[in-house]
């Protein structure tokens, strides 16, 4: 009976060692696996039918979106239409046309489970097509002993300038975040540099405000803008988050 018990205690030893010799790993494993959603988000820019309430002499509306390709990439595109008009003092003019904005934007905001809000920059390359209706304007003189109450009258009919056309490069910086479940509200601020533009005859009206860019000088070729946006998101797949793997740190091997 002792044989049988000695044999006995010298097998548990045995496991207890091999046991002992494998590594214990103290890491709890995450089995859960979480799915991203990835699809098409549309919406409307709120500042332009806002702006075209208070202010009579304006009238506009934009559609934006964009749609997911990477974890951190969207594409991204505006789609709008403008009309201005503008009374100096010495002329009186309307703009109207329509513009397109293609591009990309990269999201710096690292989530939290469960999140798809935005902080992103991004570029767009813009394209706008428009005409100008001159109704009136006045011929600057500073000599003014033909007329001393004022400039001299220069065309009283209506002169159009149509089918002018400008591009530009823009650099976008913005945010989205979820209000409610898929509906987000966004805001960003552009500045636009002039690439191309129709060019202007002799004699003809200079192009003073460009649809989708905002003002125009011939001193300077940037342009500024913004947008305020809601949209709604329309989730189409499913794709599992990537996770970065951890660097295993260095064993430290010590002389005996």
């Amino acid at each position: 009976m002792l044989k049988y018990f000695i044999k006995i205690c010298f097998a548990c030893c045995f496991f207890l060692g091999n046991a002992q010799n494998k590594p214990i790993d103290t890491k709890p494993k995450d089995t859960i696996v979480y799915k991203q959603a990835y699809g098409l988000r549309v919406g409307v820019d709120l500042s332009r039918p806002v702006t075209s309430v208070f202010k009579d002499n304006y009238t506009g509306l934009e559609f934006v979106g964009d749609y997911r390709i990477s974890q951190k990439y969207y594409l991204a595109a505006e789609l709008g239409n403008e009309n201005l008009t503008r009374q100096e003092d010495l002329y009186e003019f309307n703009t109207t046309g329509s513009y397109i904005k293609l591009g990309i934007d990269y999201n710096t905001y690292s989530n939290w489970y469960g999140e798809q809000n935005l902080i992103y920059v991004g570029g767009r390359y813009a394209f706008s097509t428009f005409s100008h209706t001159l109704n009136n304007n006045q011929i600057f003189n500073s000599n003014r002993y033909w007329s001393p109450d004022g400039f001299a009258e220069g065309i009283t009919a209506p002169a159009e300038y149509n089918n002018r056309s400008a591009s530009w490069l823009e650099f976008v910086m913005g945010i989205k975040t979820e209000l409610f479940a898929n509906i987000y509200l966004g805001g960003s601020v552009r500045l636009g540099a002039l690439i191309t533009r129709s060019k202007i005859e002799d004699g003809a009206f200079n192009d003073l405000f460009i649809p989708g860019f905002n003002k125009v000088t011939d001193a300077s070729i940037f342009g500024v803008g913004y947008n305020f946006s809601v949209s709604y998101f329309v989730p189409l797949y499913k794709k599992a988050k990537k996770i970065k793997k951890e660097k295993s740190a260095p064993v430290l091997e010590t002389a005996n």
